[in-house]
């Protein structure tokens, strides 16, 4: 099954559960013809057998069929609970026309929790912006997997004008309500710093925090990748608009090209490094993309923690 990348043929899904359900099966049909030997979606049920360990809960109906040994796993020693962790600020609005990443955000998020489901992963949902706007309790049902989609729905039409984001500040709320080990999935544009280096060790700052309770963090940072790093716009003057404060500025994009990608390269080359630094895995995503790459990177990190 292909990926689903084009608005029209996700505007004509009926709802996200049909829309996360496509996205996440023809992610696994894609993974299973792929060259990942023993990278297996169906966590909950199996995994690879270690050289040494007890034989007892080997598959060997399992065996036959793939000529691989399989251990059955319990889900009292495969669940994981999995924060979604949504910005809802007005920057991921951004393009203005056509899909933009907060609905590609939302898409992901959706086709996250079918997948923690189908794995019988608890989960949970925060939408913020400058603070929590709304944050679930991390359950693994079906009813609860609804219950968040309808939130995404609201989110998805009623987008936020002109509110800006903190991640740092709601990265600390977070720290403060989340108290078993967690692994903690950040949807975000990263823009909040407004490429300022005192502000990002502020973010820094605030993701320690989670780190230091034992939480792993997986950051998806949101782009739009031909406008927003590639800065490709036609060779005349344009009226920007910042979408989170409403200030205005006339300028030709060929006059500050050079000196805009620099700056964020500069600034993006320190956030790479930071997430290093804390073991904090950085994803970039572009939306023109598709989901695979999020799915691919909670899958790998997943693998790691169980």
């Amino acid at each position: 099954m292909p990926q689903l990348k084009d608005e029209p043929q996700i505007r004509n899904l009926a709802n996200l559960e049909l829309l996360a359900r496509q996205v996440v099966e023809g992610f696994i049909t894609g993974l299973h013809q792929s060259p990942f030997h023993g990278f297996s979606v169906e966590f909950a049920e199996h995994r690879l057998y270690n050289n040494g360990e007890s034989v007892k809960n080997i598959d060997w109906k399992l065996l036959a069929r793939t000529d691989k040994l399989f251990v059955k796993q319990f889900e009292e020693e495969t669940n994981l609970r999995c924060y979604l962790l949504l910005d809802t600020s007005s920057s991921m609005n951004f393009p203005a026309t056509g899909f933009n990443k907060l609905q590609f955000s939302i898409y992901a998020t959706a086709s996250l929790m079918y997948l923690f489901k189908k794995q019988r992963d608890a989960f949970g949902l925060c939408l913020f912006s400058d603070k929590i706007d709304w944050m679930s309790q991390v359950k693994s049902t079906t009813a609860h997997m609804f219950h968040l989609y309808a939130e995404l729905e609201n989110a998805y039409n009623q987008p936020r004008q002109k509110t800006k984001t903190s991640i740092t500040q709601v990265l600390h709320q977070v720290a403060g309500q989340i108290h078993q080990r967690s692994l903690v999935i950040l949807f975000s544009d990263m823009l909040d710093q407004n490429l300022n280096p005192e502000k990002l060790q502020l973010l820094f700052s605030a993701l320690q925090h989670l780190k230091f309770n034992k939480h792993e963090i997986v950051i998806f940072n949101i782009n739009d990748k031909n406008k927003e790093i590639d800065f490709n716009f036609d060779n005349r003057p344009y009226q920007f608009i910042d979408i989170e404060s409403g200030e205005q500025i006339k300028v030709h994009p060929n006059k500050i090209k050079s000196a805009y990608k620099s700056l964020l390269s500069r600034y993006h080359h320190e956030l790479e490094l930071k997430c290093a630094q804390y073991q904090i895995d950085l994803i970039d995503v572009d939306i023109a993309d598709g989901y695979n790459e999020v799915l691919k990177s909670y899958l790998l990190k997943r693998n790691k923690m169980i």
